[in-house]
């Protein structure tokens, strides 16, 4: 008797260890262009978060993705040095980034990277570093 309830409780405490790993190792940003918003389930936390996207004339890529890498602070060669804050970067020199342009939160006004309130890009940057890029994923819809 003793021995079938010790085996349950390991059962039961495994079940649960497992299950507990598998939330907090699991972290998913879904970006909806149409609505501009970038919806992240973090174990059993949801964050919802204004975002722009790219705005007329240029394109921010569908898809499904893994970060590349990541920069605590990186400047935009391309465009001028400016600034990104807490760079995710997810295909090629697309990133998720934060940004002070936060009156254009809501609507498309990038280049094509994924802008966030940069409170917002910290804590998403300190979410991926703490997971792991394996761990993540970027999905990126219409």
């Amino acid at each position: 008797m003793k021995k079938t309830v010790l085996m349950a409780a390991m059962f039961v405490a495994m079940l649960f260890s497992a299950s507990g790993q598998g939330w907090a190792a699991s972290l998913v940003a879904n970006i909806d262009v149409s609505s501009q918003t970038m919806t992240v389930r973090y174990g059993l936390s949801v964050y919802r978060w204004s975002v722009s996207t790219a705005r007329t004339g240029y394109f921010t890529p569908r898809g499904t993705y893994r970060p590349q890498r990541t920069a605590r602070m990186w400047y935009s060669r391309k465009y001028h040095m400016s600034p990104m804050p807490y760079s995710v970067f997810f295909h090629g020199g697309y990133a998720i980034h934060g940004t002070g342009a936060v009156r254009q939160l809501g609507r498309p006004a990038s280049h094509g990277c994924v802008r966030l309130h940069t409170a917002n890009a910290a804590a998403f940057y300190a979410m991926v570093r703490e997971v792991g890029f394996g761990n993540t994923r970027i999905v990126v819809t219409n």
